[in-house]
Parts: C-alpha cells; structure tokens; sequence
C-alpha cells in the first residue's frame, strides 16, 4: 500500500485499505506520543533522584516508526542508546520495562534487556535460554545487546549481515539443526548510529567493509547535527554523512552501498523510503544506508547538561517548530485521517499509559528491596531488646536514609555497621543475623555478579579432557601441520564452522597453517578479508551471534590493539551484561611472543588480561596443544583468545592419530619437569626457554620444578602450582610483558587467591621483558626478553638467598 507522500496528496492510492491505514497511523501516533513521555518523565526520574543517569529517544520517534515497519521476525538490530521508539514499534520493549532499566531492577525478568546491569537505553532481546541453549531466532525480532561507546555496535552489526549470506549461499547451514537461525537468508540486519558517532574509525571500516562483501546491513544515522555540544561543522567533512559516503556509493558498473536521505519529521516519505531500502537490501544483500536529516533533541544529549547552553535561540525555535511529532500530527489533521478531538484523546491516553507504566515499574522495583530491608530490621529489632547497646541500635534505626527503602547498599551498610558494633556478641539472635546477612549478600553476588562465563553444561569446564593418541611410528612433522591438519578434520565435521582473516584464505596464511583448505572446503568456509581488524574480530561477534562458529584470526598479537575496544566493551561483556541473554562463542586466533622487531615480537598481556575478562586467555607453548584448545572451545559455548606460540610453527611436533578430537585442558596447568628445590611458572615460548635452563641448572644441583600454566584465564583451577610450592618452597614467574605485567597477575593468582605467601622460603621473583618493546635482531631480542641466561641467573640468585656457601654471587 502507497501511502500519501506529502500534505498536499491526500488521496490513497487503494482506498479500499482506509481503515486499516488510518489504524496504522495513529497507532504509531500513540507509540510516539508514549515514547516522547516516557523520554520527558524519565528525565524527571533522574532529576529526583529515582534513577541515576537518562538518555533518551526524543526527537526521533516518527523515524524509528517508519524502519519498525519493515523490520521482521529474523531480523537483527545493533543500535545505541536512541533506540527506544523502535524497540517499542517492533515490539521487542515495553514500557515498563524501559523505567524497569531506568531503575536498574536487577530482575530479568523485569528488565531482560540487561538485569539492570546497563543503564537505560541499552537494549536487548533473549537469544538463548536459561540453560544456554538456543532459542529459534527466526521466530521473533531480535537485537543484540547495546553497548555505551560511540561506533562500538558496527562491527557486530557486519557479522550479523555476513551471518544472512552464509545462510544464503552454503547449502551445507540449510540443515534442520540451522533452521532457527535463518530462513534462506533473507534477514536484514539493522544498524542505528548518531550523525556525531560516523566520525568515529568503527564506522568508516565497517561501512567499507560491507560495501566490499555487499550484505544485508541497514544503517541508520539520526542526524540532529550535534555530538553532545559540537556540532557537525566540528565533526563531519561537507557536514553531511551521506554526501561523505557518496564514493562508496554503489552504481550500475560496480558494487557499493545504496544511501537514501529523508526528513526525520516526514513521516509518509520515510515509510516509502524505507520500504524501498530494506526490500533491495533483503532480497539482494546490498548494504544501504538511510541518512535521517533535520531531526532533532527536544531535551538534549542526556540528564547531565542542558542543550540550551549551545544550540542558538533560532535552533532551538527551529527545533521546536520542526519537532517530528508535531509535524506529523499537522500531517494527520491535513490529512483528515483523524480530528483535533480523536488526537487529543491519543495524547491522553499516551500520557496515562506512560505514568501508570512508570507507577508499576517503580512499584515492582522497590518491592522486592522494602521486603529485604524489613527483614534487616526485624532481625536488629530482635537484637535490640536484649542487648545492651540497643539504644545506641535505635539511634542507627532512626539515622537510616530514605534511600534504605531503595537501595540495597543502605541495607548492606546499615547491617555491616550493627554487626561490628555487635562483633563480640554471640547471642542467637545476632547469630541470626549474620547468617541471614551472608545468604543476602550470596542472593546478591547473583544479581550482581553473575554470568561474566558461560553457566551452561557447555561450559568449558563441564568438559574431560582428552588425551591425544600416538602410535610408535607416528609421523614427526612441523608445527604448523598439526594445525593444518586439526583444521581439516575440524572443517569435514563442523559445517557451521568458518576461519577469517588477512592472508588466512588463498595462501593459507602467513605461517602456513591453513594452506590449501580454501581450495578443498570453499570461500564460503575460509576466506581473507582486508586489513581491518577491529571488524574481524565484529564479524566473528555478529556470527557467533547467529549460531556460527567463526574463527577470526588477527595476524599478530601486536595488531590486537586495533580490536581491543570491540573485545573488551563487546564480546568479553556480552553474557554478563545479558545476564547469560546471549553468547558470542567466538575464538580469536593469533599468534605472538618472539620474533624479530618492535611490531611483531610484543607480548602485551597485561593490558589483554585487563581488558577481556569474559574472555578465555589461551597460552599454548607448541601447536600440539593449540590444536587441542580450538577442539575444546568448538565443543563449547564460550569466548577464547588463543595466542600460537610464533616461533614454533616450523619446530617438530609429533602428530596425533586422533586430530580434530583431542582437547587441552583449559585452566589445568602441566609440569614439564619435576624438581624440588625451585617452582619456575611460564607460559608459551618461555616454556622453551625455561627448560633449556633448566637443563643447564641441573649441572650446579639445582632441581627445578617447571609448570606451564597453559591459560591464563582461567588461571590453575584445581591450584596445582600451590601443591608444587609447597613441595619446593620457592618460586619464579617467567614470561615476556613488561615488568608487573601477566607475572604480576600470576603472583596474584597463586600467593594471594591459593594462599600460597606462608609456604615461601623466599620472597616471590619475577622475569620479564624490558619496560620497552624488543629491539630488532638476535641481540635485541637477547637484551630485551628473558634468555636462557636470564633464567638461570634468577634461580641461581634465588639459590644464592637460601644457601650462600654453596651459590655464592656470580657477578653484581
């Protein structure tokens, strides 16, 4: 159905649909108009201390109304913080669940986008089950989970348009199992960004990328022409995204993008635009971009500033005039499609709908913490009438704040401050309390607290591992060929299974370890992609999303930090800020530690340790068990970082009769040498270097114990280093970071969470790399990274502390 295209064309093209038309719109009238109040009311949440912080949707209601129309069951969203128009229009958000997350109710069931763990605008939809299993996708809308940084949801948004065309054209995903996951491919992803945010790097190379792969990718920017106070002058060349993108743009000699422009305020011609768009971008997979002008922020960026400290009084009387409601409502009234009185009844019952829905959210968020907050203080009630600090209780009583009644830190401060009054008490009654005390803060480490891994039975560690097979006459070959040939075994089993990266496809990559698989299993399952690695490692996410398994491979461990953002505020926070509502299993593959030069020799696991907690950190010291470890997280559900040990491609390795099955325990530390007198703690390359030493101390008697801790996080989790120390007493951590870097964590890890400090004859050691990247050639790696006489001489010193006669000092 054609609908009017401007006020001055009121007839329908088929009058005989005027009934259901007329429905149509102003029912998308009154979802705007219950938006623009949950927008105006939630800002006076915040301001009266309800909430702590509001961003909202306002301004761009009548656009969002126009792209729900097109969006289906199958179809994906990667939004940001706008959004909230839309996810009410498409059904995927209520309202009292938009003022259930303004709240932070911690309740899922309240607030599914995030448990209350986001703020307020960060919207999501449930992907997987309460066991982690899938839920069909085809069945429902659905939008993966928000993210705050500007830009950060566009990488995903690739992955989650790529995921459509595998769908389409690798007849091997049209299997039943794949049958929730798409119909024929014909799901559109949709992007939505702010016009400010398309400055950012994530935009351009993910906005290149899809006009080169051409995927169903809908993105829309929402231009109000400002990015919190600066305005597009200060941000975009010619001031206009869609004149900027103008060479992407896609023609009849070649591929690119197809970009439209409308007025945010048109309602009729943005329906005609975008139905338009998405029906190319679905049936054709061609990425579109769809440039929404002239809208505009009627309560500015957000509760902490106000837009009318920048924007001019003529913008801002602009703005008013040009507000898309009103102009849409003049629209409705010049259209006869309905009268001053039918929509000033909407309007009402707009407004109703949205103060009973903040009533009932605010209600059900206080209820459950009054209930826990009455049951502190009938246990220090309890306390009271028998104790004889009761008056000095009453008087705390009596001082607890009004946010006692909303806030689960009042109650935890109010009962931790009776208690250490009371901390000689051993009454039943503050027995009583300490015990309710503990399985609140239980209840509460839950809501707060959960769900940074997988909790599924496909959980790493729900796993055995298993052992790989020898026979005596097995085949002695490179490293790189267990790969290679793991990889082969991995691809005939795995049809969902698919490798990405630069130089990964057509040569096989870079160190040889896929060569030839592309010829053998196609470009739909290995391919190379540009030099772009913050949207390889997006593309992984938005496919793992879908039910894929992707292997993203980042060329070098140093070219990580082009993607770090995207692991870190993405991937490694999904299942947590989803309270287990989604899950990306993706492996990041990469390879790392000693080579030659500043750029290609880095081992920067401090900052990797920091950053992806959520994310398995994988640290295999041959290729042997690298191959064990991809086998292990393609029988799992979660996320992994593995780091292949550069220097060991071309190293012999004995090659397992049961590739493609045996798996490496991941968390599970192995001993590579027993010893007594010292414990030495190393990870990947280092391992080499450790045990060539080791091998040289044993000719001055000095018995060392070598652990390889495989994987960094998780970290030893049945605490064998502890049982090593306690047998030798002394301990030295090896690897190649900087100075308290990943050793630092180590030393963390075994004397503080195993408790290890009592059973030490001597203070904890370290070695490291220099505090600067590795200098260029075999003496600039000598002299920047732990060598074998590194290593010796740190155990001999440590020798030299606990029997000086017997090692005296070498050299100062």
């Amino acid at each position: 159905m054609r609908l009017p295209l401007s006020n001055e064309n009121t007839e329908l093209s088929n009058p005989i649909d005027y009934n259901s038309f007329k429905e149509s719109v102003l029912n998308d009238y009154y979802i705007a108009h219950y938006s623009r109040q949950a927008s105006l009311i939630g800002r006076k949440e915040v301001l009266s201390g309800k909430a702590k912080f509001g961003i909202f949707g306002d301004g761009k209601e009548v656009a969002q109304l126009a792209m729900a129309k097109v969006f289906r069951n199958g179809d994906f969203r990667s939004g940001y913080y706008r959004d909230q128009t839309f996810m009410f229009a498409a059904g995927m958000l209520t309202l009292e669940q938009f003022f259930a997350q303004l709240y932070a109710h911690p309740d899922i069931q309240a607030e599914p986008s995030s448990a209350g763990r986001a703020m307020n605008g960060h919207y999501s939809t449930r992907l997987i089950d309460d066991k982690g299993n899938w839920l069909s996708h085809t069945d429902k809308k659905n939008s993966s989970a928000d993210i705050s940084p500007t830009a950060g949801q566009m990488p995903r948004l690739l992955g989650l348009a790529y995921a459509s065309k595998l769908y389409r054209q690798n007849k091997d995903l049209s299997q039943s199992k794949f049958k929730g996951f798409s119909f024929n491919g014909n799901e559109v992803a949709f992007g939505t960004i702010g016009d400010a945010s398309c400055a950012e790097g994530l935009f351009f190379e993910t906005m290149n990328a899809a006009g080169v792969m051409q995927v169903p990718m809908a993105v829309s920017v929402w231009d109000d022409g400002f990015g919190i106070s600066v305005p597009n002058t200060y941000q975009i060349t010619k001031q206009n995204i869609s004149e900027l993108l103008e060479g992407f743009s896609r023609s009849d000699e070649k591929q690119g993008i197809l970009i439209f422009t409308a007025k945010g305020w048109d309602y009729p011609g943005l329906i005609e635009m975008y139905e338009k768009g998405i029906k190319v971008c679905r049936e054709e997979h061609v990425p579109v971009l769809f440039h929404i002008q002239e809208v505009t922020q009627p309560q500015g960026h957000s509760t902490s500033g106000s837009h009318e400290r920048y924007k001019s009084s003529d913008r801002l009387k602009w703005e008013e005039e040009h507000d898309c409601i009103a102009m849409m409502r003049k629209w409705i009234l010049s259209t006869a499609l309905a009268n001053e009185e039918e929509l000033i009844e909407i309007e009402n019952k707009a407004l109703d709908f949205a103060k009973t829905s903040k009533k009932n959210s605010w209600n059900a968020f206080l209820s459950s913490i009054k209930t826990e907050a009455n049951q502190a203080k009938t246990f220090v009630q309890n306390i009271v009438q028998n104790n004889s600090n009761g008056v000095f209780i009453n008087k705390m009583i009596e001082d607890l704040p009004d946010s006692f009644n909303y806030e689960r830190k009042e109650i935890s401060s109010f009962v931790q401050s009776v208690l250490r009054m009371l901390r000689y008490d051993r009454s039943t009654e503050v027995i009583q309390l300490r015990n309710w005390f503990v399985q609140w803060q239980s209840k509460n480490e839950e809501l707060y607290n959960s769900h940074l891994y997988s909790q599924s039975e496909l959980a790493l560690k729900n796993h055995s591992p298993i052992q790989p097979i020898y026979k005596e006459n097995s085949e002695w070959v490179d490293g790189r060929e267990i790969l290679l040939n793991n990889y082969d075994k991995l691809f005939s089993q795995i049809p969902e299974l698919i490798v990405f990266g630069e130089d990964v496809g057509q040569i096989g990559g870079v160190n040889q370890s896929h060569a030839g698989l592309q010829e053998k299993f196609g470009e739909l399952r290995i391919h190379d992609t540009g030099i772009r690695e913050a949207t390889i490692v997006g593309q992984g996410i938005g496919l793992a999303l879908r039910g894929l398994r992707p292997v993203a491979e980042i060329q070098y461990l140093d070219y990580l930090a082009y993607a770090i953002q995207v692991l870190s505020d993405d991937l490694a926070t999904l299942q947590y800020r989803t309270k287990g509502g989604q899950k990306a299993p993706l492996i990041i593959s990469t390879r790392g530690h000693r080579l030659e030069g500043i750029w290609h020799s880095g081992s920067p696991m401090q900052f990797i340790l920091g950053a992806l907690r959520g994310i398995h950190v994988l640290v295999p010291r041959d290729m042997t068990r690298a191959a064990g470890f991809y086998n292990a997280l393609l029988k799992s559900d979660e996320p992994a970082l593995v780091i292949e040990p550069l220097n060991g491609y071309r190293i012999k390795e004995q090659l397992p009769e049961n590739l493609g099955s045996f798996t490496t325990p991941i968390g599970v530390p192995e001993i590579l040498k027993e010893g007594t007198d010292i414990t030495i703690v190393t990870y990947g390359s280092c391992c080499r270097i450790v045990m060539e030493a080791v091998n040289e101390l044993s000719k001055y008697n000095v018995s060392v114990e070598v652990i390889d801790v495989q994987s960094l996080i998780p970290f030893d989790v049945h605490h064998h280093i502890s049982e090593s120390i306690h047998k030798t007493n002394n301990v030295l951590f090896v690897d190649e970071d900087v100075p308290g870097g990943a050793t630092a964590y180590m030393m963390q890890q075994v004397i503080e969470e195993q408790g290890m400090f009592e059973w030490l004859e001597t203070p904890p050691s370290t070695l490291t790399s220099k505090p600067h990247r590795p200098a260029y050639g075999t003496d600039g790696d000598y002299f920047s990274k732990p060598s074998v006489d590194d290593v010796f001489n740190s155990v001999y010193n440590i020798m030299h502390q606990i029997a000086p006669d017997e090692f005296p000092v070498l050299f100062r």
